[in-house]
């Protein structure tokens, strides 16, 4: 699994294209925040070293941070004009 596949550089940009462009600078920075806190719980999943966490405890720990991502890449799109 790596980060790139889950958001590539043209998400990237569409989320941070949806951020600039919201009226609200507050809710667009408590977004960021946001969408910054989650991708960096998931990738620190992703690069996990520790032998003590089981692949299967792993993986669904995984799964979790990706979806939280998800959500709020989708929570950021809807704001989208």
């Amino acid at each position: 699994m790596n980060l790139k596949d889950l958001i590539d550089n043209q998400d990237m940009n569409k989320v941070m294209d949806v951020l600039e462009n919201m009226e609200d600078e507050q809710l667009s920075v408590e977004l960021l925040k946001k969408f910054n806190d989650r991708t960096k719980e998931l990738g620190e999943l992703i690069m996990n070293q520790d032998p003590k966490l089981d692949h299967g405890h792993w993986k669904a720990q995984c799964d979790d941070a990706k979806k939280a991502v998800e959500e709020v890449v989708k929570e950021i799109f809807s704001y989208q004009k």
